[in-house]
């Protein structure tokens, strides 16, 4: 193992400042890559963008995971005075979790339920009690937002492939009272990455929607005219895509009432989780970037999403990498303009779901940090991801690391017994995490030793 070369009273106070018992691990630069044979509870990874490897350095590998149920001498591993458990169980496909003010559990089961589901805890929170069927016969329903924000919301939103629908709330209800009402209808069909996400602002009056591209660099798409390539640009922001792939790759804004389209923030290639600081009301991303460069190239990233900003696809990746690989040629008036995001994931990863823990169980000094589920690879060697991975914060922002912080979902180098797809947190403070792989939400309790 690769150890930062940190003094013994520098390693000490960090982990006495984390209140948590356990020997610091700190992998910088290619030492923070690996696979699964490699996760352990509370390595920390720092990956900048000078570590990122030279494409098809590595050959290119499909490597998909078979998913298998849970082994008999199978357990997930997490950090000394954690416990993790299973909350709810035979959820098939879960995938997005929002927790209502009353602190019901709102899970999308996208395929093939094609609903959403409410779990009520029991007393103690650390089991269902009741599990109903809030809205079913959807089409991939995943992101789930209740409107407006605060106590008594009236609205749930479901954020779907092709619309933004939302049905009539009201505190407690397990069902929904009435029928589903299309707020946005004009979101982009397939091909690929049909995830949409859903998020308000803190003062309710901005809908974010992530939409996904439709390929993986552009490729399936026909090359723009210049004529047409300088049309579009005028129109929408910096180095929006074209084509097929116009109105994705991006994070779109609406009024709540799903009017004033507009392009927040572009080549984002699948920000398939979207999340609001409710503190500062930045918007952040859980991006998958794109595939077919090798094992290690290029890394995913979680990172906070400039307005106006531009992320790089399909031209160029985290900087001034350049990808010769979208039709219509290369744009090198674009360089020098791309965004580099915040936190860099080993490659392949495919982060999904990422919360804010607001404070209430876990470690103080952990207020306010970021978690990520990591979803796991398909197209690598030896499989990386399928695990919950902490993101610390210093003044609201993140600082380019991020810990294991839940393992163990791999059997073997073929099969896998679980795929993290989300988090959030409960009213006490506890984390949730759901697996889509075998119909999971976990629970994480804290207890300090």
């Amino acid at each position: 193992m690769a150890r930062l070369c940190l003094g013994a009273s520098s390693a000490l106070a960090l982990i006495a400042g984390m209140g948590l018992a356990f020997a610091d691990d700190v992998r910088e630069g290619r030492a923070a890559y690996g696979d699964w044979h490699t996760d352990a509870p509370g390595v920390m990874r720092k990956i900048t963008g000078k570590d990122i490897a030279a494409p098809l350095e590595t050959p290119n590998t499909a490597n998909r995971s078979k998913v298998v149920p849970k082994p008999a001498d199978a357990e997930l591993k997490t950090m000394p005075g954690f416990k993790v458990e299973p909350l709810a169980t035979g959820l098939t496909g879960a995938r997005v979790l929002r927790v209502a003010p009353n602190g019901d559990i709102f899970v999308s089961q996208s395929r093939p339920d094609g609903k959403v589901s409410v779990i009520r805890a029991n007393k103690a929170g650390d089991k269902a009690e009741t599990i109903e069927t809030f809205a079913s016969g959807l089409k991939d329903p995943y992101g789930i937002a209740f409107y407006p924000p605060g106590a008594n919301p009236k609205w749930v939103y479901i954020g779907m492939e092709g619309k933004i629908v939302r049905y009539p709330y009201k505190k407690g209800d397990m069902k929904a009272s009435g029928a589903a009402e299309t707020i946005v209808s004009d979101i982009i069909v397939g091909p690929s990455h049909w995830t949409r996400d859903v998020a308000f602002s803190p003062d309710g009056k901005v809908m974010y929607v992530a939409v996904g591209s439709g390929s993986n660099v552009a490729t399936e798409t026909l090359g723009p005219k210049p004529e047409d390539m300088a049309k579009f640009e005028k129109s929408h922001s910096l180095g929006s895509a074209w084509g097929k792939e116009e109105w994705r790759s991006n994070v779109l804004t609406y009024t709540p009432e799903g009017k004033d389209k507009k392009v927040y923030a572009a080549g984002i290639r699948n920000c398939s989780g979207l999340a609001v600081q409710q503190e500062t009301g930045t918007v952040f991303c859980a991006t998958n970037e794109r595939d077919l460069l090798g094992d290690n190239t290029p890394p995913d990233y979680v990172t906070s999403v400039k307005k106006g900003g531009f992320y790089g696809w399909p031209w160029f990746y985290l900087g001034d990498h350049e990808d010769d690989r979208p039709e219509g040629g290369p744009r090198p008036d674009l360089k020098g303009k791309v965004t580099m995001p915040d936190v860099l994931v080993q490659p392949h990863s495919a982060p999904l779901g990422i919360a804010f823990n607001p404070g209430g169980m876990f470690p103080k000094s952990w207020k306010g940090n970021a978690f990520a589920a990591l979803h796991g690879s398909w197209n690598r060697s030896l499989h990386t991801g399928y695990k919950i991975v902490r993101l610390p914060t210093k003044g609201n922002k993140l600082t380019g690391e991020y810990q294991d912080f839940v393992v163990g979902f791999t059997a073997g180098d073929e099969n896998v017994w679980g795929r993290p797809v989300d988090v959030t947190f409960a009213r006490d403070g506890a984390m949730l995490f759901s697996d889509d792989g075998n119909g999971v939400v976990y629970r994480v309790t804290y207890k300090a030793k």
